[in-house]
């Protein structure tokens, strides 16, 4: 295996000069991008639609084409998944990315590619690994296999009539993943893209602990599920009883500091490596390029041309959106892609904040639709996962999952935040946790603060603290266990709450 190691280690890193080359003309990148999309796509349906023959530049093209949301692209999607092709993109399209999202309840389908499986999602595969052994030049990673804890949805097809399949995006690339990637990663293909997630869970700790598995990528939320089952099958402490040569851990979905102490429980070694990923269904959008900094480099060759709205425009009609250079740091920008898919001018529904411009570097900040901001406060995700960990830190707590909501003003009372917050190791004082919690959002939300502000419009935060395990009852009752899908952190109305209280009382009462 040192040859296999010494041999991808040299693959890897000659991919660096060409990250480094796009870091050093952006936005030259960018442009050529979006007139070889255009270029490939102009005797498309779509492209014939907006006159795609005649667009010469990146100007050009968001005058001619306007926004979409996945329900006003999905007529176009469905023609795809009943058969039909060079609808939205010139070559045949016969995969399919089934995400939830967190956005609504309706199951999405998004179009997959054979450009976007190799240029993008296998090649932001191959780039982590090149960042990774750049970093890192003694890792012997490839002397071990790589656990992909992938999504819940087998692949299946869409009907009977058409040549047209779907699952989870992780299943979609696990099955189409080239030879030798198939060969340095566990568990076999049949367990890792099982439809049961239960069954699948207990598999998959069974089968893969006699594996040297020396590095591991998943959700936060999901991995801890299958690790804490690994650990009770073998009696062992932590993972490096059961793999001794456990080095890394890549992640994304979700934030990672909320989760972070857990990790450092279940693998308490400080050698042990972490990486940070921004991989959707639409597309492999970011990698973590630096040690211990948790900013993802936005990876501008993969076939997708960016552009982003700001949060104060996102309602218009005609909302303005900003290419790579006029952006700024510091704000919040709805995310909008056009790719090699046929994704044009696609809002995917995350928020992204710029936290450098040489290069371009940003964070997630949330999503559009998942905040709260019934009062005006315009609090985001990124908001409650930072006060979330201060309050945690100060109450030596350690979270497991969280949602938030309203609670609306009524004749006598004013406003507040409701929270459901179930732990691993509870708060050693409840008060002083939803104290600082409060305290934590005042400081980084000036418009909660004012809203805070001698309880004028918003009282004290509600926190119900839950029994282990209510979230997973709840994403089990919903039929959203494992893989893609995500606890929603924040909603701006009262659904998700009150499920989840509704099903707390009437297990009480049974």
């Amino acid at each position: 295996m040192s040859i296999i190691n010494t041999f991808f280690t040299w693959v890897m890193k000659k991919r660096i000069h060409d990250i480094e080359l796009f870091m050093k003309y952006p936005l030259e990148v960018q442009e050529e991008l979006i007139r070889n999309l255009v270029s490939e796509a102009r005797y498309t349906e779509f492209g014939k639609e907006f006159g795609f023959k005649s667009i010469r530049n990146s100007k050009e093209f968001k005058e001619r084409v306007p926004i979409f949301t996945y329900e006003k692209l999905y007529p176009y999607i469905d023609r795809l998944l009943k058969g039909e092709q060079n609808i939205l993109w010139h070559n045949n399209i016969k995969w399919f990315a089934k995400s939830s999202g967190t956005t609504n309840d309706r199951s999405k389908f998004i179009p997959v590619s054979t450009e976007a499986l190799e240029d993008c999602h296998f090649k932001g595969g191959k780039d982590m690994l090149s960042i990774y052994f750049n970093n890192y030049p003694d890792s012997k990673m490839f002397t071990g296999k790589g656990l992909a804890i992938g999504g819940s949805q087998r692949i299946n097809q869409y009907d009977t009539t058409s040549n047209s399949y779907y699952g989870d995006v992780s299943a979609v690339i696990m099955k189409n993943l080239p030879f030798w990637a198939q060969l340095i990663r566990t568990p076999k293909l049949e367990i890792a893209l099982m439809g049961e997630w239960e069954e699948k869970i207990e598999k998959m700790a069974r089968t893969t602990i006699e594996e040297n598995v020396t590095n591991i990528a998943g959700v936060p939320t999901w991995t801890i599920v299958l690790l804490n089952r690994i650990l009770e099958i073998t009696g062992k402490k932590h993972l490096r009883e059961v793999w001794p040569d456990l080095e890394l851990f890549i992640h994304g979905a979700v934030a990672f500091d909320p989760y972070e102490k857990i990790f450092q429980q279940l693998i308490p070694f400080e050698d042990m490596n972490y990486l940070e990923t921004y991989n959707a269904s639409e597309g492999f959008f970011g990698i973590q390029d630096q040690m211990n900094v948790r900013e993802l480099l936005l990876m501008l060759d993969y076939g997708i041309y960016y552009e982003f709205i700001p949060i104060d425009e996102l309602d218009k009609e005609n909302p303005k959106t900003l290419g790579l250079g006029e952006v700024e740091i510091g704000h919040n920008y709805a995310l909008l892609i056009s790719t090699n898919a046929g994704l044009w001018r696609y809002l995917i529904g995350d928020t992204v904040r710029f936290t450098s411009l040489n290069p371009f570097r940003i964070k997630i900040s949330g999503r559009t639709k998942h905040f709260i901001n019934a009062f005006g406060e315009e609090v985001v995700v990124e908001n409650a996962d930072a006060a979330i960990k201060k309050a945690c830190e100060d109450t030596n707590a350690i979270i497991d999952n969280y949602t938030a909501a309203p609670i609306f003003f009524s004749r006598g009372s004013k406003g507040s935040h409701e929270w459901i917050v179930e732990f691993v190791n509870t708060p050693n004082d409840r008060e002083k946790f939803i104290h600082s919690l409060d305290e934590a959002l005042r400081n980084v939300n000036s418009d909660y603060d004012a809203k805070r502000y001698k309880d004028i419009a918003l009282e004290m935060p509600h926190v119900h603290f839950v029994e282990k395990g209510t979230f997973y009852e709840w994403m089990k009752k919903r039929g959203k266990l494992g893989g893609q899908n995500k606890v929603p952190r924040l909603s701006n109305n009262r659904k998700y709450v009150e499920e989840i209280l509704k099903m707390i009382e009437e297990e009480k009462v049974l």
